[in-house]
């Protein structure tokens, strides 16, 4: 008991080295690695994924050990790779490096991979502890594991709400429902997606730049709903600011500028996030108004909300969602894993949509 307690401080070190690796990595995981002197009860080297297609957490930590592995214990927060991908699999240098114990978070949901690394371990004699804070390292790496399961983008809507509901008074005003700080944290929330994804409808009242306002900070890709051809292409979000941007139009586009990749909306936002995915894209926000929120919802394409809720009521004004209902409460959205932090006089509101 004693061990697996320590197991756990580490493996909490693991998920904060695995996480300087965000966005950089995809689509492979978060991971993060550390070898550990169990009779000294010290850390002897740490590692995490830097860049896809470079060396992995395991790789990174082996190579700072200056080779002293043999009868140590590594500590990973996803199971190590069998096979051959960009690097060699990361089991067979586990075992050539002389390790007695491999202690890991998660089983990896890859096919490739699931359970056949553990299974090199322990055939060549490893001790391997599964499962030490597991929930913790499937919430680390939701996105890989929605990417890799279902190859479908993780998607995470965002709102700015009243304590009644609305995004908005009645004649589209909503600068600001909430205060700076909560303003500041999203900008936070942005850049940790790949794209942020609007509708016609929010961009047109607004005139957003769907970018990150913080130093050293990289702006999202911008995907762009608007099936029926409603934004003027001098739009805030069509600068040609060096980002990628996609937009989803169904009509023909004189004079479209070529930094700007067009794809069609047959009626199934299922199928467009599909087409997203294989076109690369991994995780995206949303931050639109009421239409496109409801379509999300309706269509059940959400994984996440943030909702940050304001100090305010507006009484009449927009909905954050509107225009579907169910005829029995058991089947209506429910949400999990419930976090609030509270920003001033504001509170932030975490969630995930069961499915």
């Amino acid at each position: 008991m004693k061990n697996y307690k320590i197991y756990e401080k580490l493996m909490k070190k693991c998920f904060a080295l695995a996480q300087k690796g965000s966005l950089n990595v995809l689509p492979n995981p978060l991971v993060g690695a550390i070898i550990y002197d169990e009779e000294k009860d010290e850390i002897i080297s740490t590692g995490y994924h830097k860049k896809y297609g470079s060396s992995h957490a395991e790789v990174n930590a082996i190579n700072s050990a200056n080779g002293n592995t043999k009868n140590k214990t590594l500590i990973v927060n996803l199971e190590p790779c069998s096979h051959f991908g960009h690097t060699p699999p990361c089991a067979d240098l586990i075992i050539q490096k002389g390790f007695k114990k491999v202690v890991l978070a998660l089983v990896d949901p890859n096919p490739k991979v699931q359970g056949q690394g553990i299974k090199k371990l322990k055939d060549a004699g490893i001790e391997v502890i599964t499962g030490v804070l597991e929930d913790e390292a499937k919430k680390l790496n939701r996105v890989f594991i929605k990417n890799i399961t279902q190859k479908m983008p993780y998607i995470m809507l965002k709102s700015a709400i009243t304590l009644d509901g609305k995004i908005a008074l009645q004649n589209k005003k909503s600068k600001w429902i909430t205060n700076e700080k909560s303003r500041l944290y999203n900008q936070t929330l942005r850049s940790s997606y790949q794209a942020i994804m609007s509708a016609s409808g929010t961009i047109l009242n607004d005139n957003p730049r769907l970018n990150v306002r913080i130093k050293n900070k990289k702006s999202p890709i911008r995907i762009i709903f608007d099936p029926n051809n409603k934004i003027p292409l001098d739009y805030n979000v069509f600068n040609d600011d060096g980002q990628r941007v996609i937009l989803i139009n169904n009509s023909k586009i004189k004079n479209l500028p070529s930094y700007i990749e067009k794809i069609e909306f047959d009626g199934s936002l299922g199928n467009l996030f599909k087409t997203l995915y294989e076109m690369k894209i991994y995780s995206i926000m949303i931050e639109s108004g009421c239409g496109f929120n409801s379509l999300v919802f309706k269509e059940k394409q959400v994984d996440e909300i943030n909702l940050f809720i304001s100090n305010k009521i507006f009484g009449g004004g927009i909905n954050f969602i509107d225009g579907f209902s169910f005829e029995n409460p058991d089947d209506c959205i429910k949400l999990n894993d419930i976090k609030i932090k509270q920003i001033e006089n504001n509170f932030l509101f975490n969630a995930r949509v069961e499915k």
